[in-house]
């Protein structure tokens, strides 16, 4: 079994692959907060409970996988992979075999998780594709019909910009990210919610409109990340959302090495 692990700013998501090449499948997948003080010994105990409440042990993980954009805890990971499992695990990088060619430059300065999108979507929806990731940053990814890796775009994410409005406007408090009414608001918490999610929707489909002008029309428009099904159920380019395409692009060069 593959322990595929990808390590964003404010989520790790973890998922556990069963088989290998066209018969693999998630078995299991969990999404913890990243803790960037948290101890190998901590992550080691926090991923037993995790394995074990779906009747999982640590005998049965062979492979693990990191895909990672925090360094501040990618040794950790590290050494409890090697203390816990006795795996030393593969770790995406600049040297990586990705299986596509990179046109960004340096190569090097493309997040993992960016490089493992384009890999995941491409494997499941061929190319042209343009991969919208809502994470802590919000990044548009470019795929060409090779399966190579054009370049994209980055923005602040929702969660960001959330904070930021929070903390520079006195009178406006933390509101739920939830559909309003109308994009009218009429109220302080119905207008918030219409310009954060009507506004990045609105955003979405701005950038997913330049991007198909430069990679033709008919590219495939996935989403993922913690907030892709709001942000879709509102959008009309996204087509699609896929919460795991960055484990599974992970799985896939896993299996290349």
């Amino acid at each position: 079994m593959l322990l595929a692990i990808d390590a964003g700013n404010t989520n790790v998501v973890i998922g556990a692959y069963q088989g290998s090449g066209a018969s693999a499948h998630l078995a299991a997948q969990w999404r913890i907060r990243t803790d960037r003080e948290r101890t190998a010994d901590e992550h080691g105990m926090l991923v037993k409970d995790l394995l074990n409440d779906r009747g999982f042990t640590f005998s049965d993980i062979h492979n693990i996988a990191i895909a990672s954009v925090v360094p501040p805890i990618n040794a950790s990971l590290i050494e409890m992979c090697k203390t816990y499992f006795h795996i030393s695990p593969f770790v995406v990088g600049p040297e990586t075999d990705s299986g596509i060619t990179i046109h960004y430059k340096p190569a090097s300065d493309v997040g993992a998780d960016r490089i493992c999108n384009a890999v995941g979507a491409f494997s499941r929806y061929g190319g042209p594709c343009i991969v919208v990731d809502f994470g802590t940053a919000t990044t548009f990814d470019a795929i060409d019909v090779n399966g190579d890796y054009l370049g994209g775009a980055i923005v602040p994410g929702i969660g960001i910009s959330m904070d930021a409005l929070f903390k520079q406007a006195a009178r406006l408090f933390r509101v739920e990210l939830a559909e309003p009414p109308k994009s009218i608001g009429q109220t302080t918490v119905h207008a918030m919610q219409s310009g954060l999610l009507f506004g990045f929707a609105g955003q979405t489909d701005a950038m997913v409109e330049r991007f198909k002008a430069e990679l033709g029309p008919n590219a495939r428009v996935v989403a993922t990340g913690g907030l892709a099904e709001q942000i879709s159920s509102v959008s009309r380019t996204i087509e699609l959302t896929d919460p795991m395409i960055t484990l599974e692009g992970l799985r896939i060069i896993t299996e290349r090495q």
